[in-house]
């Protein structure tokens, strides 16, 4: 039995809180440890992180103390850096990405206090959602556990959103963010708004930028791999970089790969199947 690995897309009513939901399953599977690890790119979305069987541990960076055992929800910040987990045997897991700003708003967290941070949920979040992630925790599938999570969110974000005309469905979520700061920050330096987004977003937006663009010039590259047809130059050029070489360093720093042996890497390597489901 081949590892299921699932992108899932919110509903249209979440689609501004909400970036994805991913699901990894590797219950009787046959794998070797060393396929086992599950490899990562800095990210900027804080991740509601439920174990569902087995167990997950931090491997990079090492650090002996973090492990999530079955059950057990975690609450992770924006990471600066690639970073990998590991299973010590078959396991179930969810992970719930947010659009930073739409948590913040969610919950009054301050997103630059848990940079590069994995806290258990509780010591993070009140009560209604500690009670969601035991309800999702315990419920029967993957499908159920979806659907429990649209329903909470669905009035809290419809309360929390900003309305306007920063409402809906922004694409460059990272525009929209800049944007909202500059509105909310109206007569106040150019320091002020930048904490402001440090405090809604956990980075600045020079960072949250090179994140975003990183991020779509890497799906439209796998998308013209998948075509047989990628000129890495062509996306590069289509980016916005001012070349390959430019590309190819940003795209070390936030997955410690270049944009070629991403691809590959993709294609062939286990670990990095999150790279092959991401849209």
């Amino acid at each position: 039995m081949l590892p299921s690995s699932q992108f899932i897309v919110p509903r249209l009513s979440l689609a501004s809180c909400v970036r994805a939901i991913v699901v990894r399953n590797t219950l009787g599977c046959t794998l070797q440890p060393e396929q086992r690890l599950n490899r990562y790119p800095a990210t900027p979305f804080p991740t509601i992180f439920l174990q569902l069987a087995g167990a997950s541990g931090m491997a990079e960076p090492w650090d002996p103390d973090m492990v999530c055992p079955a059950g057990g929800v975690l609450l992770s910040g924006a990471q600066a850096h690639p970073t990998a987990t590991s299973n010590p045997g078959p396991a179930h897991f969810m992970m719930v990405l947010f659009f930073p700003d739409a948590l913040h708003r969610l919950t009054g967290l301050d997103m630059n206090a848990i940079v590069d941070q994995f806290l258990p949920l509780e010591g993070l979040l009140d009560g209604p959602w500690q009670a969601l992630g035991a309800r999702m925790v315990a419920a029967p599938d993957d499908a159920a556990r979806v659907a429990l999570l649209e329903e909470f969110l669905e009035p809290r974000w419809r309360a929390a959103r900003p309305g306007g005309a920063f409402d809906g469905v922004v694409g460059d979520w990272v525009h929209r963010l800049g944007a909202q700061a500059a509105a909310a920050g109206i007569g106040r330096s150019a320091r002020m708004v930048e904490r402001r987004i440090r405090e809604w977003a956990g980075q600045p937006l020079r960072r949250l930028r090179r994140n975003y663009r990183a991020e779509q010039s890497f799906i439209a590259a796998r998308d013209a791999a998948l075509k047989g047809k990628v000129s890495l130059g062509d996306v590069a050029q289509s980016g916005g970089y001012a070349d390959q070489a430019h590309m190819s360093r940003e795209a070390r720093e936030i997955s410690g790969l270049s944009p070629g042996e991403i691809l590959r890497r993709a294609q062939d390597d286990e670990t990095y199947w999150i790279y092959r489901i991401w849209s």
